[in-house]
């Protein structure tokens, strides 16, 4: 007879990795999957789907990230105040210009299960729109 495996909270704070991704020239899509593929730790062979066993992710170049068809022209950020008319639509063009990070976190997020879970796996994701960042110690692993 198996036993199921649950790995213990220690084991899971003690086991999370550093992943470093360069987003230069990735579709956006694609690598949304791939970073929460990580983030929920999915590719680890102690994955339990209650338990936050995910790994930590650094991505570098967000702003060189690239969108098939005509998504760039008739993509369209919806967002809601939650008073009367308070909705308000953001171009994908006018998003990525401004912060393209908030671009890839916010297909990263959509991606996660809304569920207690989401926050604490959004907050080990770190985004940067050039090659400059500050993590450049900790990477025990490079996804690519």
């Amino acid at each position: 007879m198996t036993k199921t495996f649950l790995p213990s909270v220690k084991e899971v704070e003690t086991t999370r990795q550093w992943h470093h991704i360069d987003a230069a020239g990735k579709t956006l899509g694609r690598l949304s999957t791939q970073i929460a593929v990580l983030l929920m730790g999915k590719h680890k062979k102690t994955f339990t789907p209650h338990m936050d066993c995910g790994d930590f992710v650094v991505v570098t170049n967000v702003g060189q990230i690239k969108v098939t068809g005509n998504k760039a022209e008739q993509k369209v950020y919806f967002s809601h105040s939650g008073y009367a008319k308070g909705g308000k639509e953001t171009p994908f063009k006018r998003q990525f210009e401004k912060d393209p990070t908030v671009v890839l976190e916010l297909a990263v997020k959509r991606m996660l299960d809304s569920n207690k879970l989401r926050a604490p796996r959004l907050k080990r994701l770190r985004l940067f729109a050039s090659e400059e960042h500050s993590f450049a110690d900790r990477f025990a692993t490079k996804a690519k």
